[in-house]
């Protein structure tokens, strides 16, 4: 086999693993690409020779199995960490002990495989682990789309998704509208054993309650009057791959029911057929809402709550990640610009600052609006904050950003509230403006306590 490294590095990397097959076969690849290797069969072995080797780094890297008999994986690692706090430390496991390595990540463990993994990706991980500044970078990609973080929270929470997208646990994915919950979904599709089959998404707030139904199930032909050809449901469709539920809290109650069956039986009841289609898929579900508090106020089945919410992971907001907003600046003027044909150009200190001052109730997506009309109005000048159109700005006026505003909370309010006066309250145009979908202001209007049911036809169109 040729060396992926071009000369021998000779960094002494330690693997531990208690099946020798394992243990060879990783020590042969690590030898190829030019590292020293040396082994060990259980934690405690593993411990006596880094205390053997030295008092002070005993080796670049040490890569250990999570399940040993003895001393695990997880209980060497904060071994390690106690006496050779530098030492990154890789874990391995196959998908039934996943779970168990979710509190050693948010304690500091450098990455996690899961077996079995290409000799390519051992090799990056173990490059990952000796040259961290140069191989870290600010972009983490999914398909075409990127999530882009330098935010710790944030990081911490793709790498927890990357720890279950090995598994075949159910992911809740709650966080606000716009903050890329699809994006996330698509990433740790992306990141699993299912990443090469399907992908199928359905928007439960979009799809009307009355076919959402037959959307998920599908029918028969002849189930009903004007099935002229069977249908495929997303379930059936999603076989073998992963299915997401967008915004999952908008599904009527007694679907929710059928829902909960196709969970627990893994399969799936076809309007018109007369036996069920078992299927095989990993679900993934997403909501804007604090769904428990939905179960508490009797709109979500407390049973279905539960069955989704086996792993929960939870997008921050914008403004609670402050630190990535020049990342987004700088993604956002490349896209624009390509987009649009226009030269790249700069950013300002003080429209920088305007940006981390605002509540950004729409999150990424409205940064992204908010950007390229920026890009466009500046000609390819630097952007300044009279290029900086807020819901509440009209070109003319300009920014104008308020500084009387003492909280975030408030400042949201304040804007949404002002952007609904300025449209006459009609709340399809306010939410278009904010760059959030018309759910997401109905929620916060709730939340201020100012949703009126007297212009709720007129005012919601």
């Amino acid at each position: 086999m040729q060396s992926p490294v071009s000369k021998p590095t000779r960094h002494p990397i330690l693997v531990v693993d208690d099946e020798s097959a394992m243990r060879i076969a990783i020590s042969a690849t690590l030898r190829s690409a030019g590292f020293l290797v040396l082994t060990a069969s259980n934690g405690e072995e593993a411990l006596q020779i880094c205390t053997k080797r030295a008092k002070d780094a005993p080796f670049s890297a040490i890569l250990t199995d999570i399940k040993m008999p003895g001393l695990s994986g997880i209980e060497l690692y904060h071994h390690v960490r106690k006496k050779w706090g530098q030492v990154p430390v890789i874990l391995m496991s196959a998908f039934g002990t996943v779970e168990g390595a979710v509190e050693a990540m948010k304690s500091g463990v450098f990455d996690y495989l899961v077996k079995p993994f290409p000799e390519e990706t051992l090799i990056a991980v173990i490059e990952k682990a000796l040259n961290p500044v140069k191989t870290e970078r600010p972009v983490k990609r999914s398909g075409e789309k990127q999530l882009i973080t330098q935010d710790a929270g944030m990081k911490k929470m793709l790498k927890m998704a990357e720890v279950v997208a090995a598994s075949q646990a159910t992911v809740l994915i709650q966080a606000e509208s716009g903050t890329g919950k699809e994006l996330l979904a698509r990433y740790i599709h992306d990141k699993s054993p299912r990443a090469h089959r399907p992908f199928v998404a359905v928007n439960c707030a979009a799809v009307p309650e009355a076919l959402l139904e037959s959307e998920l199930f599908g029918y028969e032909k002849g189930a009903f009057t004007g099935a002229s050809s069977k249908k495929s449901g997303r379930f059936e469709l999603a076989h073998q791959g992963t299915l997401l539920l967008d915004e999952v809290s908008e599904m009527q109650f007694s679907l929710q029911a059928k829902l909960l069956r196709v969970l627990q039986e893994r399969e799936v009841d076809i309007l018109g057929s007369k036996s069920a289609l078992p299927i095989d898929i990993r679900v993934i579900a997403t909501t804007n809402r604090p769904l428990l508090e939905e179960v508490k106020a009797g709109r979500f089945r407390e049973d279905l709550y539960y069955r989704l919410n086996v792993f929960p992971l939870q997008i921050p907001p914008l403004r609670e990640r402050l630190s990535d907003i020049p990342f987004l600046v700088e993604h956002f003027i490349k896209l624009g610009a390509a987009k649009n044909k226009k030269p790249e150009t700069m950013i300002t200190p003080e429209a920088l600052s305007v940006l981390k001052s605002m509540p950004w109730p729409g999150n990424v997506r409205e940064f992204e609006n908010i950007m390229e009309r920026a890009l466009l109005l500046s000609e390819g000048k630097a952007i300044t904050p009279d290029h900086l159109l807020f819901p509440e700005n009209s070109p003319e006026q300009g920014s104008n950003v308020s500084t009387d505003i003492t909280t975030v909370w408030e400042a949201e309010r304040s804007l949404i509230l002002d952007t609904l006066n300025q449209v006459s309250g009609n709340r399809t145009h306010a939410a278009r403006q904010l760059g959030i979908s018309i759910r997401t202001l109905r929620n916060k209007l709730r939340e201020y306590h100012r949703l009126d049911p007297d212009c709720e036809t007129s005012q919601s169109k």
